[in-house]
This record gives structure tokens, C-alpha cells and sequence, in this order.
């Protein structure tokens, strides 16, 4: 301790506040114990009976159902925010303009323009904000990155990636709700359009096409990024079970993030006979033959394991808190500036007309 009785920055646990108390928030609530230096001080909840009962469940120090009361407790250093993606902005402000730096799950927002109104209202009252697109922090995306930044496949070509898991319709779901922000763009397809951005930038056109669920929300989407020498084709639906892997071809080779990448613990890279099927990244065998095939041993391919306790979560809290540890205003791995371009790229594909099929239910 200080002279003050104080303890030193070094001593002082990071306080952590959840808002919402749903699946995700029971997620990075049991990620947030395999935090050094961490520790969830109060959690909040319309609902007094259900914010007392995630409480107990993990072990928050104070439960609240009034939102202002929760930020104004002084032990809070960061707010997660784990509600309907409809909510974001409104509780974004709000902890924002009551000094609180923010995490808020993804999309940061429906739509780029509102997710541009929570980076202004950041830099206007100097705290931390940041999109929880966990995903870029997972050891395996790490090292992906660095694997492509040291020149391991050569220069980015192509990006093919598909995220989509069956979802039986019903319009009252968060998945389909038009109130709660529903649709397979938002939910999975931000995940493929921002970790494209991650390894290829800001693209130079944005082309697609979505088809629509009964109530008008999108059931899948179709979504390319254009780049004067790349180009990568985006996939998401709740229409079917998907492949669910993320795979960047190079001039040297290709890396493969292997499936469901969102929460990769395993990448593949390729390189000369490896590429082609029927050991390749996208051609194959499907089923148990596939999987034999795939990590039967081969020369030029590498498989590199990166497995992880928990959820996965943990690795965005650790890298915010790390950040602002700094006295940084915003993340470098998952700037404002990145959230707000992949949710641009999804508005102006799901401002077009949508495309017309039969989708079975």
C-alpha cells in the first residue's frame, strides 16, 4: 500500500460490471475467472430475481436492476455489455457518459451509423470502447496473423470463409427478431466480414446479396469484400449447418482456420501438393474419412494446436484491461474504426433488395 493506505496499481484487482445476464453473459462471466488481476464486482439485470441469481451463480460481489445505481458503483472499471444487440447503443451512451470504459458484444450496433455515435461519444468523454469480437484474440488467430505477417503463404489472394449453424425459424427468437436485431448477418456473418478486414483492411467495394426469412429478417447472406488484388467471399446463415472454417489463400500458400473458426483452436497451412484435394483446405472427404485424412501426416501441411480453458472470452478481457492498463483509448487489435467498417459493409448489403428462395423451415 501507499502512504495513503491505498493499494498500488500493481495490487489493485480490475473491477468488471456485466449488463444482461443471458447465455454470452454467463459465458464471459465464467471466462472472467481465468483472469489474473480480475474480478466481477456487480452485474445488472431488469429483473431483480435474475440479477440476484447470477449473482450466486458467479459470485459477484453486488446485483443490481437499476441501471443508473449500477454505474454509479465506484469499484467498476469496465462494463461488459451482453444484451440485444437493439440495446447497445442506449447502454453504450449511458456507461460512457457515467466514465466507464466499455465492451460491448458484437455488432458494437446495428448499423454502422450508430456504432459511429458510441466512437464519438468515447473520444468526446476520453474512455476505453471496444467491440467484443473475441475471435481476434484467440491464441490460434494470433498466431495466424503472425504466420501471414511473416510471409508464411505470401501475399493474401483469396479469403473463403462460411459461418452458419441451423436455426428452426421463429420470429420471436433473438436470431429472427427485427426489435432485438436479429438476423444471420449480425449474428454470424459480422464475424467473417471483420476478421477478413483483420487480415486484408478496409476493402475498396462491398458487393452481396441476402435472402430473406418470413418475417423480412436476413436468413443468409452472401458478402464479398473487393481488393485490387484479393477478394473474400463471406457466407453466414441460419439456414444450414455450415463448414464453418476461414481460409486465406496466398501466393506462397494457404492458411486455414480450421472449423468453427470463431472460436479457432486449430490452423492449418499449406504449402505445393499439399494444396490440392484431396488434401486440401476446401476440397475432401467429408465425414470420419475426412477427419482421418486431415490429420494424417503430409508433406507441406502443418497443423499447429492452440487449445484453451473456458470460452474463450477471457483473451478480450485480458487484452482490454492490458490496454487500458496503458491509458490507451482504444484497442489496437479491434479498433472502433474496424467495428464500424464491418458493420458498413453488412448495411449495404442488407440495403439491397433481397433475393428471393424457397428456404426450408
Amino acid at each position: 500500500m501507499d502512504e495513503t493506505g491505498e493499494k498500488t496499481t500493481k495490487d489493485r484487482v480490475f473491477g468488471w460490471g456485466i449488463i444482461g445476464s443471458g447465455e454470452i453473459a454467463r459465458r464471459f462471466a465464467s471466462d472472467l475467472m481465468l483472469v489474473p488481476d480480475a474480478a466481477l464486482i456487480a452485474n445488472h439485470s431488469r429483473s431483480a430475481p435474475n440479477a440476484q441469481e447470477f449473482r450466486s451463480a458467479f459470485g459477484s460481489r453486488r446485483a443490481y436492476s437499476d441501471l443508473d445505481s449500477f454505474l454509479s458503483d465506484p469499484s467498476i472499471d469496465a462494463v461488459y455489455i451482453a444484451t440485444p444487440n437493439s440495446l447497445h447503443l442506449a447502454q453504450a451512451l449511458k456507461a460512457i457518459r457515467a466514465g466507464k470504459a466499455i465492451l460491448a458484444e458484437k455488432p458494437l450496433a446495428p448499423s454502422h451509423t450508430e456504432a459511429s455515435v458510441i466512437q464519438r461519444e468515447a473520444a468526446r468523454v476520453n474512455v476505453f470502447a471496444m467491440e467484443a469480437m473475441w475471435t481476434r484474440f484467440l491464441p490460434a488467430i494470433v498466431a495466424a496473423k503472425a504466420n501471414i505477417d511473416a510471409g508464411e503463404i505470401g501475399a493474401i489472394r483469396k479469403i473463403t470463409a462460411e459461418l452458419a449453424y441451423a436455426h428452426q425459424y421463429d420470429p420471436e427468437s433473438r436470431y429472427f427478431s427485427r426489435s432485438l436485431g436479429g438476423g444471420a448477418s449480425l449474428d454470424l456473418g459480422i464475424y467473417c466480414v471483420s476478421l477478413a478486414m483483420y487480415f486484408l483492411g478496409q476493402p475498396q467495394k462491398v458487393s452481396g446479396l441476402w435472402y430473406p426469412a418470413p418475417n423480412g429478417v436476413d436468413m443468409s447472406s452472401e458478402i464479398t469484400l473487393h481488393y485490387d488484388e484479393a477478394e473474400a467471399q463471406l457466407t453466414s446463415g441460419f439456414d444450414r449447418d455450415g463448414a464453418n472454417h476461414f481460409v486465406i489463400e496466398g501466393t506462397k500458400g494457404v492458411l486455414r482456420l480450421d472449423a468453427p473458426f470463431l472460436k479457432a483452436q486449430r490452423l492449418t497451412v499449406y504449402h505445393g501438393f499439399a494444396q490440392g484435394a484431396p488434401f486440401g483446405p476446401l476440397q475432401g472427404p467429408s465425414g470420419l474419412v475426412g477427419k482421418i485424412l486431415d490429420r494424417l501426416p503430409l508433406p507441406g501441411r502443418r497443423v499447429e494446436d492452440y487449445p484453451f480453458k473456458g470460452n474463450g472470452l477471457q483473451f478480450e478481457a485480458m487484452a482490454m484491461m492490458d490496454a487500458m492498463g496503458k491509458n490507451e483509448k482504444t484497442s489496437t487489435v479491434m479498433p472502433l474504426s474496424d467495428s464500424i467498417n464491418a458493420l458498413r459493409a453488412i448495411n449495404i448489403v442488407l440495403a439491397q433488395p433481397a433475393t428471393t428462395r424457397i428456404i426450408k423451415l
